[in-house]
């Protein structure tokens, strides 16, 4: 199955949007990072109604990864992708992502980030990331369990995991752009 709509989900921390910056860059698939959406300059969020109708046509889109939890907005998401990659990466992992992220970016806001929206880090969204496995992953599970059926999900639990299902992707697109042999002969001209 082919891979054109593509849900990206995880913890903070997780890697979501390098994640998907590598498989769109793999499969030339636009890559859409919900933070940018949903902020504006100083961090004001969009209103809930027009945020919904934006991430519909957001999902309405040919081809498309999106990245970026949003739970108001998860029910959309998944009625339109035909695939899930949850980034189910430890909590250690997940939030040194974070520190190191909030250093980096320290002052400025990061390529995956509204203009305007300087990189901040608070204790709440360091507790939300220890929480995670405990709170909010069962809640994901379930709903990934619900969609396994008519979803293609995919559920990577280390960067190992990660790596090879990257690998793989290339592999997939390249086998699949290559033209087919020709009988007894050369595909090349």
């Amino acid at each position: 199955m082919s891979m054109r709509r593509i849900m990206v989900i995880g913890s903070g921390g997780a890697g979501k949007s390098t994640f998907a910056r590598r498989l769109g860059s793999l499969l030339g698939i636009n890559v859409i990072h919900l933070d940018v959406e949903h902020w504006g300059p100083g961090w004001v969020e969009t209103p809930k109604d027009e945020w919904r109708r934006r991430v519909g046509e957001l999902a309405g889109g040919e081809a498309w990864i999106i990245d970026g939890n949003y739970s108001g907005t998860l029910d959309v998401r998944l009625a339109a992708c035909d695939t899930v990659v949850f980034l189910d990466l430890p909590r250690a992992v997940c939030l040194w992502r974070v520190l190191k992220r909030a250093l980096t970016y320290r002052g400025g806001s990061r390529p995956d980030m509204a203009e305007g929206c300087r990189e901040k880090l608070n204790l709440s969204f360091l507790i939300w990331i220890w929480n995670y496995p405990s709170r909010t992953r069962p809640k994901v599970v379930e709903l990934l369990k619900q969609h396994s059926q008519d979803k293609t999900v995919v559920r990577l639990r280390s960067r190992a995991e990660v790596e090879e299902f990257l690998q793989r992707s290339a592999r997939s697109e390249s086998a699949r752009s290559e033209p087919p042999a020709v009988a007894g002969g050369s595909t090349k001209g």
